[in-house]
């Protein structure tokens, strides 16, 4: 159990840790270096083991400090942030903080902003551009109220719908096409002319997205290692548009460049692709971003929801046949 000493003796243990000084905790803490130090002291009499190697000029922390650290550090960012949270003023805007795959954000999300704050003039929408992987222990570390990401929707406890489905086809520019005018079937590719992105999701292969339509499209490259690797969509697409070689494009980011004449669908075949636009929130949300009908992050997901909806709808003429 948490005793009141307990919760003392962590948060000195967590400043000298962090600090790798005595001294320094205590001028934080704004108590005696003594006191920090037993403190510390009375923490590893309780576990029954040392947490700091004591040395002449530093500290150091000992491998079952380094565990202790880590939990404790997390633990008390998260409750400092909670804090901060439900201490602002009730009429203050309400801030939604939404990490977001970057590619989408960049090609997708901004554009339709203008739309959400006209909407939503009371809260204050903070988007990051982000692909790391999710769980709830690091979405209250940092304070995140919902994500958006491109991936296989596979998230555990954490409360997770598809905002958005997505289809796959190979763009390149009207240069390159000009420039390789027997490029006319997928059997035509050659593995050097490919642009990957590289990390597509979380636990993605760097090379899924082509091999996944080139299954469907009936193509067989077996080598597809001599191409360029990007570890952003929007960094292969960019590639592709400079003439650099034939980029997998997503509609949701590449319709806007077709439409424009920028980019080029090859084939005319589209596949629908294994990942999806998942909104994710927190299995246990936080305060200040309450879930329920009428919050802050309700409202953000209920404006994603129509807006993909509004871009599955309209997306269809501009998309070639399945293949």
């Amino acid at each position: 159990m948490l005793s009141s000493s307990t919760m003392v003796w962590l948060r000195s243990f967590e400043a000298a840790a962090r600090h790798a000084s005595f001294t320094r905790a205590a001028a934080e803490l704004c108590v005696t270096q003594g006191a920090v130090s037993q403190q510390v002291k009375q923490l590893e009499t309780a576990l029954g083991r040392a947490l700091f190697l004591r040395g002449a000029r530093a500290l150091a922390l000992t491998p079952e400090g380094e565990r202790l650290q880590a939990v404790v550090h997390d633990a008390f960012r998260a409750i400092d942030a909670t804090l901060a949270q439900l201490r602002r003023p009730g009429d203050a805007p309400r801030t939604v903080v939404l990490s977001c795959s970057p590619s989408f954000a960049m090609g997708w999300l901004t554009p339709r902003l203008g739309d959400f704050f006209r909407e939503h003039p009371g809260i204050d929408l903070k988007v990051q551009g982000e692909f790391h992987g999710l769980d709830q222990a690091r979405m209250a570390r940092e304070g995140i109220d919902a994500a958006v990401r491109f991936d296989l929707g596979r998230y555990g406890s954490l409360p997770a719908r598809r905002i958005l489905d997505e289809w796959l086809l190979p763009v390149a520019s009207p240069a390159f096409l000009a420039a390789h005018p027997r490029l006319r079937t997928p059997a035509d590719l050659r593995p050097a002319w490919l642009l990957h992105d590289a990390s597509p999701w979380d636990g993605a292969g760097e090379f899924e997205e082509w091999r996944f339509w080139l299954d469907r499209a009936g193509a067989d490259l077996p080598d597809l290692s001599a191409g360029r690797r990007f570890n952003l969509s929007q960094l292969a697409l960019a590639a592709a548009a400079s003439g650099q070689g034939i980029a997998l494009g997503r509609a949701a980011l590449v319709l806007d460049d077709l439409a424009a004449g920028r980019l080029v669908d090859l084939f005319g075949l589209r596949v629908a692709s294994a990942a999806s636009y998942f909104l994710v929130t927190p299995a246990v949300p936080s305060a200040s971003s309450d879930t329920a009908e009428g919050g802050p992050v309700a409202a953000v997901a209920a404006w994603l929801q129509r807006q993909g909806a509004a871009f599955a709808a309209a997306r269809e003429p501009w998309l070639p046949r399945p293949a």
